[in-house]
């Protein structure tokens, strides 16, 4: 009889948690770029607020970046580096690839676009 007991138990709490998942909000964070240098955290933008597009200059010993931003969506445009895989990448809008540029220590990551889920959480 204990048995039967825990294992209701258990079905119920798996039950709720699914339809919890299921039936909750669908509110998810606005999209938001971050902007980090050697770790360090530059600059957040909320993708949603931007309304007209807009250029950073991001400059230390190391070299220079220029980052886009349009709404919803980011990139870097220009920079000094050798390889140009970041400007090579172009743009981004949600968090499943970040920008790196490695020889200026730099990233530009997205945050808050609900795609935080990978691909075999279906």
């Amino acid at each position: 009889m204990k048995a039967k007991a825990v294992l209701f138990l258990l079905l119920a709490a798996v039950a709720t948690s699914a339809a919890w998942l299921l039936l909750r909000d669908g509110d998810t964070d606005a999209p938001t770029a971050r902007i980090l240098r050697d770790g360090v955290l530059l600059e957040e933008i909320d993708l949603d607020q931007v309304d007209e597009p807009r250029s950073l200059v991001l400059e230390d010993e190391s070299g220079s970046n220029t980052v886009t931003v349009e709404k919803g969506r980011i990139c870097i445009l220009e920079a000094d580096c050798p390889d140009q895989i970041c400007v090579n990448q172009g743009w981004i809008s949600d968090s499943t690839v970040p920008i790196v540029c490695l020889p200026h220590k730099l990233m530009i990551e997205i945050v808050g676009d609900g795609g935080d889920l990978d691909g075999g959480a279906g």
